[in-house]
């Protein structure tokens, strides 16, 4: 199950902040500041998986944006992998060349492609075209 889901940028300051596990203002601030602490301070020889309180954090680096997810110790780290880069291709997709701002600026449609793509701290939908049509449809809607 993804406990949460983070993107943030190389300062720390975060993009989107997804959580699928109730934790307390304070609770959440203090995750976001560690988990930029650990993903960013990583050499790249080392894997993309970090032990973190009896979980995990599986992250990517996309261009200046870190791409995390904290899941439970038994999920398989390669979906969650590849979840993180179906989330970005959809981004990049749906955005045309995605960059950070427009992360910042159309946040609400962010969220709506992170529902898309996952319900409840379990993946909904792992076909990028499904999911480009759905959003497709809510534009026509908007």
């Amino acid at each position: 199950m993804i406990r949460f889901i983070l993107l943030q940028n190389r300062q720390g300051r975060t993009r989107l902040a997804k959580y699928y596990v109730p934790f307390t203002d304070a609770e959440k601030h203090k995750i976001e500041h560690e988990v930029h602490r650990m993903v960013s301070g990583r050499d790249q020889k080392f894997t993309n998986f970090v032990d973190y309180q009896n979980r995990k954090i599986i992250y990517r680096r996309y261009a200046g944006l870190y791409f995390s997810l904290c899941v439970d110790s038994s999920d398989n780290e390669l979906v969650c992998l590849e979840i993180i880069h179906l989330f970005v291709e959809i981004l990049d997709h749906y955005f045309s060349n995605v960059r950070e701002l427009d992360l910042v600026y159309n946040f609400h449609k962010v969220f709506a492609i992170t529902d898309e793509l996952v319900l409840s701290g379990e993946l909904q939908e792992s076909s990028k075209k499904v999911i480009l049509d759905r959003l497709g449809l809510l534009e026509k809607i908007e």
